[in-house]
């Protein structure tokens, strides 16, 4: 194992969580575009703040006039993300150049390298294409790949060549892969929820306007190719189709609540996994007890980003259960 190496990847999968945690709070504090233009900020290396900048910036954006409180947002969560580039760029440089125990992970971090620089696009588009739902989703779900890979790195890098899971974890290897692919599913449900403003539509719960099945348009709430150029934020769907997205999310919500919480207490009974299943347990039901509050609690702040925030532990946890059950892995 090479320490240096390893040390770097968890400053890298903790910077990588905080860039998601930070780019929620952005998106669900309507900041997706408190600069509308990209890499600066109306122009500007930070954001405009002396009385004759913002002057000069509501001339030169006059559809989209200086919101200070946005803009600081939007620019503090670019700079983080530009610290995330620079880590994955180093982790490069140590698998290519450093010493012999980091080499073997030159194929991932070239990966990683391509993912991150990606994501860096998405989030220009995200805001040059005004919020457009697919890129908004694509740019929630590249952070997370993100973070997962970078999760396996880690605990390749910790175990190295000496580990092997055993025959009990062995067996539990193709329920924590399902449990993942379920996972990874329902968060892009609920990115699309997000992007296209359908987390309120059914402000009850568990009915949903006061139905257990209201009208429902799946077809408009699906439909992934909508105009280019026109201005997404606050959404463009009618109420049925906001409807159908947000009742695929709730049906999601339950398998995946369901599915975690049997695999955590499967994984409970293992003694190398115990933690790691008590910690499955405990973050889905935290994660379906947010959802719930989300809705009850007309969408606070606070709750909605934890949300988030859960979600990519569950993905960080689920992500280091599928290395240590991946029987012969080295």
């Amino acid at each position: 194992m090479n320490p240096a190496f390893h040390r770097l990847a968890v400053a890298a999968a903790i910077l990588a969580f905080c860039v998601i945690v930070l780019g929620a709070w952005v998106r669900l504090s309507d900041a997706g575009l408190g600069c509308p233009d990209w890499p600066g900020c109306y122009g500007h290396v930070t954001w405009p703040d002396a009385h004759h900048e913002v002057q000069r910036a509501n001339e030169a954006f006059p559809d989209r006039p200086v919101e200070a409180h946005k803009a600081w947002r939007e620019m503090v969560h670019r700079y983080l993300a530009g610290l995330l580039v620079l880590a994955v760029v180093s982790l490069n440089w140590l698998a290519w150049r450093g010493r012999i125990g980091a080499r073997q992970f030159r194929g991932k971090t070239a990966a990683l390298l391509v993912l991150i620089l990606f994501q860096a696009a998405l989030g220009m588009w995200t805001v040059t294409l005004k919020l457009w739902p697919i890129v908004v989703m694509a740019h929630l779900l590249g952070g997370m790949a993100t973070l997962a890979l970078l999760t396996w790195i880690v605990y390749a890098s910790r175990y190295s060549r000496q580990y092997h899971p055993g025959p009990q974890a062995g067996k539990m290897k193709t329920l924590v892969r399902v449990s993942l692919l379920v996972l990874v599913l329902q968060i892009a449900l609920g990115g699309w929820t997000t992007a296209n403003y359908a987390a309120l539509v059914c402000p009850d719960f568990p009915t949903c306007q006061g139905q257990w099945w209201p009208e429902t348009n799946f077809s408009a709430g699906f439909t992934v190719s909508r105009e280019v150029g026109v201005d997404f934020e606050g959404g463009l769907l009618d109420l049925p189709a906001r409807t159908a997205i947000h009742m695929s999310h709730r049906i999601g919500a339950l398998i995946t609540f369901l599915l975690l919480l049997y695999a955590g207490l499967r994984l409970m009974r293992i003694a190398t996994l115990q933690r790691a299943g008590l910690a499955l347990v405990v973050l889905v039901s935290l994660q379906f007890t947010l959802g719930m509050l989300n809705i009850v609690l007309q969408l606070p702040l606070a709750n909605a980003v934890a949300h988030n925030g859960v979600a990519a532990l569950l993905l960080a946890t689920l992500t280091g259960l599928a290395y240590r059950t991946s029987a012969g892995r080295p």
